[in-house]
């Protein structure tokens, strides 16, 4: 006499549970990633209301005691020509955002633009909302 039982146990697995996880976590990244600046000085920008579409390759700051960062390193007002100009070789559309701290002297800042505009860069500022 066999005892046949209604309830069975299915043992197969649903990897649709899984794959829900994983698209949230990459959604989750996409969006941090375009939150977070990977380099660049901590400057205090100036406030402004206007928006740029573009998104520069190289970034630029000014900080107060007039030391520049190129892409997160440091680097000498006399150096920053060169490394520009080695820079402008290795992307297709030269453009650099400028961080530049509310403290710096205009004479500084007019003259980095100066030097940007003379090498062939698009130059869009940094401001914060």
């Amino acid at each position: 006499m066999g005892i046949n039982s209604r309830n069975k146990v299915s043992v197969s697995f649903s990897m649709s549970s899984m794959t829900d996880i994983v698209f949230l976590l990459l959604i989750f990244f996409i969006i941090l990633s375009t939150l977070v600046s990977p380099y660049g000085a901590k400057v205090d920008l100036p406030t402004g209301k206007n928006r740029t579409k573009e998104h520069p390759k190289i970034s630029v700051s000014i900080r107060t005691d007039l030391s520049y960062n190129l892409d997160g390193q440091d680097v000498s007002k006399s150096q920053i020509k060169a490394l520009l100009l080695k820079r402008k070789a290795e992307v297709k559309k030269p453009s650099i955002v400028l961080n530049v701290d509310q403290t710096v002297p205009t004479g500084e800042t007019i003259g980095f633009l100066s030097l940007a505009k003379e090498n062939g860069f698009t130059v869009v500022i940094a401001t914060k909302p």
